[in-house]
């Protein structure tokens, strides 16, 4: 019932300031502002790649105030878009989610047996890409029993489970499931127990619990993205190993929070994503 991964929304104590960095690295282009009374918080919309990155401004108390409260800038929501948003409403509804539609969106409190899972659900829309990224496809989920939330999001979501990756890093110190929403499409969750505690990844973990971690996006424009985010002084992270960078250049790199305005975002070239998606051959088909 999901299509893809079409934005993600953060929490921060100061939307212009989060602002700057997508807009100057990654050539995000402002598309509006309004506010989101179920939320309690003013949001500036940005556009980048074939979706949208939201950023929300506490404006009264409510889940957002809580959130800058409790962890200051931070991924707040994963957005996903469905072809049949009304019957995934009401799927939703009759588990009990909580859901709020406004502004033509549905604001989905975590669902049960999802703790830590905020959604921002929308209608399929497709949109010519805008800036540095063709668009975002995975939103990063940190659980403590990795195996027990993806059953559940093929539950709720009414997910296949046939197109599922399993997915470890020994380098990172996580392992999980890559949630494919489609076989042929990268658009996914990435559901993983992050258990090694002195990894980034567990330290994070160990702080927050269940819980949002950080997005992926693909491009064409890798070495101007590391360009520019150098220019800025921004953090900004080649995939360690061997092979980070071959004949075309850089393969997938990390922009690091402070550069985002709170948020960590990965970036892989095009298609080369499948190298760890199950299908390596379409990496350089």
């Amino acid at each position: 019932m999901l299509d893809r991964i079409d934005r993600v929304q953060m929490a921060v104590p100061d939307r212009k300031a989060a602002a700057a960095g997508w807009i100057a690295i990654l050539g995000a282009e402002p598309d509006g502002e309004d506010r989101i009374s179920a939320l309690a918080a003013r949001r500036t919309r940005l556009r980048l790649g074939d979706g949208a990155i939201e950023l929300l401004e506490p404006d009264g108390e409510g889940a957002v105030a809580q959130a800058v409260r409790a962890n200051g800038a931070h991924l707040f929501a994963a957005g996903a878009s469905s072809a049949d948003l009304d019957a995934l409403l009401a799927r939703l509804r009759s588990l009990d989610a909580t859901v709020v539609v406004e502004a033509g969106q549905a604001f989905v409190a975590p669902v049960a047996g999802l703790a830590g899972l905020r959604l921002v659900l929308s209608r399929s829309e497709r949109r010519p890409a805008v800036g540095a990224v063709d668009g975002l496809y995975e939103v990063t989920y940190l659980v403590a029993d990795a195996p027990s939330a993806t059953a559940r999001c093929a539950d709720v979501f009414g997910l296949d489970a046939e197109s599922f990756v399993p997915i470890e890093s020994p380098h990172y110190g996580y392992r999980g499931t890559l949630t494919l929403f489609h076989p042929d499409r990268l658009h996914r969750f990435e559901i993983v127990h992050p258990h090694v505690a002195t990894q980034t990844m567990g330290r994070f973990f160990a702080k927050r619990g269940p819980s949002l971690y950080m997005a992926f996006a693909e491009s064409g424009e890798l070495p101007a993205i590391e360009e520019r985010a150098r220019a800025r002084g921004a953090g900004f992270t080649a995939v360690p190993g061997a092979g980070e960078r071959d004949a075309e250049g850089l393969q997938t790199v990390f922009l690091h929070p402070p550069a985002l305005g709170g948020m960590m975002l990965g970036i892989s070239r095009r298609k080369w994503a499948w190298t760890w998606s199950g299908h390596p051959e379409r990496a350089r088909s």
